[in-house]
């Protein structure tokens, strides 16, 4: 890959994983600290299955999840759990109640998320100590 004022575009991608990881974390946050009681009557009131199950899963993993997108850890299967979270969202949620503009933060965090499961996470992050140095010595 080509360096941009000597820089390698990793780091590119490593400011969307933490810009990613942040906002998942503060919005998990946000779930628990508003009440995951407040949060299962909203999935139902969306017509999510299983809302009293879904509800702590989603504040567990956008909470956890971005603490572990933040440290660059388990990157590409988290980012893989929130692209699809992100895509019901869209789908599901935003765009038939409110229509395609109501949807930018979620089509943007979808796409981000993409861009990580396929592209790694980045420099500075925990995974390249093991996983993606392993997948390096078998290309």
């Amino acid at each position: 890959m080509k360096r941009i004022a000597g820089l390698h575009p990793d780091w590119g991608i490593t400011l969307v994983r933490l810009m990613t990881g942040l906002l998942f974390a503060v919005h998990g946050y946000q779930k628990f600290a508003g009440g995951i009681g407040g949060v299962t009557t909203l999935f139902a009131k969306l017509a999510i299955p299983f809302p009293g199950l879904m509800a702590p899963f989603i504040a567990i993993l956008e909470l956890v999840g971005g603490i572990l997108l933040l440290l660059g850890v388990a990157t590409r299967v988290v980012a893989g759990l929130f692209a699809v979270e992100m895509l019901v969202t869209t789908l599901w949620v935003k765009m038939p109640s409110a229509g395609w503009n109501a949807s930018d933060l979620d089509r943007m965090l979808l796409v981000s998320c993409v861009l990580l499961v396929l592209a790694g996470p980045g420099a500075a992050a925990l995974d390249r100590l093991w996983w993606e140095r392993e997948e390096a010595g078998k290309g």
